[in-house]
């Protein structure tokens, strides 16, 4: 998404607030009239963020498509798994050929820590057991670069069990990297400044939120 800038980012806020409050209002309404105002509503709302993220307002309208029912942030969870050299295992997502952790979307019927188990076997081929909560982050609080959606991260500490093969399509490469070393990441998914405060959290047994 190209603008960064401030006065980009509280609009694309105050559009992605504007379209939650249509579709909020979509999901309780029972009026024929009041259903139309908050489909206008939502319009208004898809034309600027399409303005704002340089996109096409059709496609914004169909990212946003199953967006129904009280509106609520996205929830990704993403997985940290170090080596006993401290390096972190990371996957390059095929989609645009950046590194990130292994992670995605919570599924319906899985815990949150069995989604990130899930996403490292998929992603990775690695199978690991979770240890516990790293952090709860509100993507928005971070320098990532601008999202349409509002997205809350929640990012666990695996230990590997055992290695395998890819079984997912959504990446296409696993290594394990050290700190000071990082490949190119994807920035809209994880940030090289995030990661070194996972390793600094798993250190210390510490768990960071916003």
């Amino acid at each position: 998404m190209p603008p960064e800038d401030p006065q980009s980012i509280q609009r694309l806020e105050q559009a992605r607030r504007l379209l939650a409050l249509a579709q909020t209002g979509l999901h309780y309404t029972t009026g024929v009239f009041d259903r139309e105002r908050y489909e206008e509503v939502a319009a208004i709302a898809h034309a600027q963020i399409a303005e704002i993220a340089s996109m096409d307002v059709a496609r914004v309208a169909e990212l946003f498509a199953f967006e129904t029912g009280y509106a609520n942030p996205k929830l990704d969870v993403r997985c940290a798994v170090f080596n006993e050299a401290g390096h972190i295992l990371l996957v390059r997502e095929a989609a645009d050929g950046l590194w990130s952790l292994p992670g995605g979307w919570a599924d319906v019927g899985l815990s949150p820590a069995e989604n990130a188990a899930k996403e490292v076997r998929e992603e990775s081929g690695y199978t690991v057991d979770i240890v516990r909560l790293l952090a709860a982050w509100d993507m928005a609080k971070h320098p990532h670069p601008p999202s349409v959606f509002h997205i809350w991260k929640l990012v666990f500490l695996g230990e590997v069990v055992k290695a395998g093969k890819l079984v997912g399509a959504e990446t296409d490469a696993v290594g394990f990297f050290a700190l000071d070393g990082l490949p190119p990441l994807s920035l809209g998914r994880i940030m090289p400044e995030q990661i070194r405060r996972l390793d600094a959290l798993r250190r210390s047994n510490d768990v960071d939120f916003d």
